[in-house]
């Protein structure tokens, strides 16, 4: 195919995007992720952040990722197994494993390299994932790049999962998945029942913290804290680069766990790994989230998104199950929901539109991530 040719066919394909109200496009934001940022030039409220607990312009944090970057540079400059491991990455493993409540945890470079490494690392053609149809697009594709059957079950639907755990019973290893704050919906996954479940038929449970992580539970651990749950989960997944206003992610589990993904995970094998600062800001925010301070952030947080939720409601605006910070509007069609979300720009409101495949037809929405200092009385 000629140059030429390869860009008419791809002029056609973003043509197909834009007939069908999909096409994405970048915004660029020149200032730091407050309450109000700058966005294209323009000064406007910021409600699709996922700097729910303010921490990624925390002082504190910004000092402690310079510390880091001084002593011990500005990259890691190998893979985990080459020159990649500092004293730095042991330490916030140990802190991680500490705040999850488990033996052991290992750090990924994003949550998508972790579910996707985990996921594909554990199971192969004799297994089977069962998957929230709810869940990230991460745990999607890393279903569609493991060897594993994957079957999807009802959304939170106990009674579906418990057919599919039956009908296959006799499998070698079955892997059941879920996010435990579903990012699009704001509902919490029903933990303690699939927990069960798994005991009940043989199953191996793995959770998606991403949104969880400093948000849910005493110390903002999670979900496995939230429900009582802390050492019965074989795997749990997380991010810091949401609630800790950081970057990365990680697994957290026994010791074996971590020392298996070593040997078999292959983005943990074949990525650079995370910068020093990175890791001396996360070892920070990690503390505040786990301190009084934090837990004051929490409750001020989900506080707020009750209050929303109880106003959007009084004036007729479906928000679906959501039950935590982020808040889905429902609106239906991707027309529709775009021009919603381009007139409250013009208003200084930035609420991103939420398409297909993020969400199923017919399903688009705005969505609404909170953030403690995010003031919602002006445009209500």
């Amino acid at each position: 195919m000629s140059v030429e040719n390869f860009v008419s066919f791809l002029k056609k394909e973003i043509e197909k995007i834009r007939k069908m109200n999909r096409y994405r496009f970048l915004r660029e934001i020149s200032s730091k992720p407050n309450r109000e940022i700058v966005l294209n030039g323009k000064t406007v409220l910021n409600l699709c952040s996922n700097n729910y607990l303010g921490l990624a312009g925390n002082r504190e944090i910004i000092e402690a990722e310079k510390k880091a970057a001084e002593k011990y540079g500005a990259g890691s400059t190998g893979s985990r197994l080459i020159t990649g491991t500092t004293s730095l990455h042991l330490q916030l493993e140990e802190k991680v494993a500490k705040f999850k409540k488990t033996e052991k945890a290992l750090i990924f470079n994003t949550g998508y390299m972790a579910n996707i490494g985990i996921i594909d690392a554990l199971t192969d053609g004799n297994d089977i994932v069962l998957s929230d149809e709810l869940n990230h697009a991460s745990i999607v594709d890393a279903c569609r790049l493991s060897k594993a059957k994957t079957v999807v079950f009802k959304h939170k639907d106990m009674e579906h999962l418990e057919l599919c755990l039956k009908k296959f019973k006799n499998k070698n290893k079955k892997l059941i998945v879920t996010d435990s704050v579903f990012s699009m919906d704001g509902d919490i996954a029903p933990l303690k029942d699939i927990n069960y479940l798994a005991e009940k038929y043989g199953a191996i449970v793995m959770t998606d913290d991403a949104h969880a992580t400093g948000i849910l539970g005493e110390t903002g651990s999670g979900s496995a804290e939230y429900f009582g749950l802390s050492g019965d989960i074989h795997i749990q997944m997380g991010t810091f680069g949401k609630a800790l206003g950081t970057f990365g992610a990680y697994a957290a589990g026994n010791k074996e766990l971590i020392e298996y993904l070593i040997n078999r995970s292959r983005p943990f094998i074949y990525t650079t790994a995370l910068p020093p600062g990175v890791l001396g800001a996360t070892m920070k925010a990690i503390d505040i989230v786990n301190s009084e301070e934090g837990k004051k952030r929490r409750i001020l947080l989900l506080k707020k998104a009750s209050l929303l939720r109880k106003k959007l409601a009084q004036i007729g605006i479906d928000t679906l199950d959501s039950e935590t910070q982020i808040i889905p509007l429902l609106v239906g069609d991707e027309a529709t929901t775009m021009k919603l979300s381009e007139k409250l720009l013009e208003k200084g409101i930035y609420i991103q539109g939420i398409r297909p495949p993020t969400v199923p037809e017919g399903m688009c929405r705005l969505r609404i991530s909170l953030t403690i200092d995010t003031d919602f009385n002006n445009f209500l």
